[in-house]
């Protein structure tokens, strides 16, 4: 099969295209016949020996993917032909992938492959960062900061399903204009205009939650944009800056500042990531949200891809098509 492997950590340039063997499944898991991969930002850092966690070079990226069973081993309930999706924290950019059975769904009906792998991991993380950790309810405003990202246009999407009035900052007309037709009540350019006087002059007495996934320069215009008892939630650091916060703020403000990390959600917090998963499963399948897929790339381009999302170009999801 062909693959894409990562010799040495680095940008996204010095990946290469290899033939390697056919995985084999074994107890447990399932190999797949990938059809569609989703590019993840973690992935940009991985390659580069930058994410949390360091996965041994060689290795081949890239952590969501659909197809179609071709193998599997004892103890897995598919069978060769069955159309699934899945996660693997590696192995995904790849025309085979061999993925723990656990981490593995049926594809819902008239769901194609690449809706499929653009939804889970962007989609998870922001309905557990709406739902569990903000707690968004009906008529909240809701500030999503990267609204036109990965996980910011699922955060955009999410949160107009549940009722929530959103204002979307990006970084371009473009990108606004997108989170526009997926439903945000508002929207701000983060780097044409003042973020934390757009913020108030549009909610009033401030936003009810903030979602960020960017970091940098703009998470204390945000924070400080929240109304009293507000709700920050950091999700990660794509402008490649970990701001630092001023805890007065969040004194005097009695605001909550909450990480979520998708990693470990399940662990944490089984009981709320078992409500949602199934909330969140009820939806895409009722058609009531679904991703928005900015950009496709063949597998022989995996490299522009995640420079694509590297650069911060990228609007929704960016689908490497197999």
């Amino acid at each position: 099969m062909r693959a894409i492997v990562c010799q040495r950590y680095g940008p996204p340039e010095d990946l290469v295209l290899q033939e390697l063997p056919d995985p084999t499944a074994g107890p447990g898991t399932m190999v797949v016949r990938v059809r569609a991969a989703a590019v993840n930002f973690p992935d940009v850092l991985l390659i580069d020996g930058k994410y949390q966690l360091k996965i041994p070079t060689p290795f081949t990226p890239g952590s969501e993917l659909a197809g179609d069973v071709i193998a599997v081993g004892d103890g897995v309930p598919f069978t060769p032909g069955d159309r699934v999706v899945g996660t693997s924290f590696v192995g995904g950019f790849a025309e085979q992938a061999l993925v723990p059975a656990a981490a593995v769904t049926a594809i819902p009906d008239g769901v194609d492959y690449a809706a499929a792998a653009g939804f889970g991991v962007t989609y998870r993380t922001a309905y557990h960062a709406l739902r569990s950790v903000a707690q968004v309810a009906e008529g909240d405003w809701v500030v999503v900061l990267g609204a036109a990202g990965g996980v910011g246009l699922a955060a955009v999407d999410l949160a107009v399903a549940m009722g929530a009035k959103v204002l979307a900052a990006a970084s371009s007309p473009e990108k606004l204009e997108v989170c526009r037709q997926r439903g945000a009540a508002a929207t701000v350019d983060y780097d044409r205009e003042d973020l934390k006087a757009r913020i108030r002059e549009i909610t009033g007495d401030g936003a009810q939650a903030v979602l960020d996934p960017v970091g940098g320069p703009y998470a204390e215009p945000a924070l400080r944009s929240l109304a009293r008892g507000g709700r920050f939630v950091t999700l990660g650091y794509a402008a490649g800056s970990i701001p630092a916060i001023p805890l007065n703020l969040v004194m005097l403000k009695g605001i909550t500042v909450q990480g979520m990390e998708i990693r470990t959600f399940a662990t944490d917090y089984p009981e709320e990531n078992d409500r949602d998963l199934a909330e969140l499963q009820q939806l895409f399948a009722d058609g009531r949200v679904s991703p928005y897929i900015g950009a496709r790339f063949p597998l022989a381009d995996t490299a522009a891809a995640l420079r694509y999302v590297a650069d911060r170009k990228a609007i929704g999801k960016v689908i490497i098509d197999v």
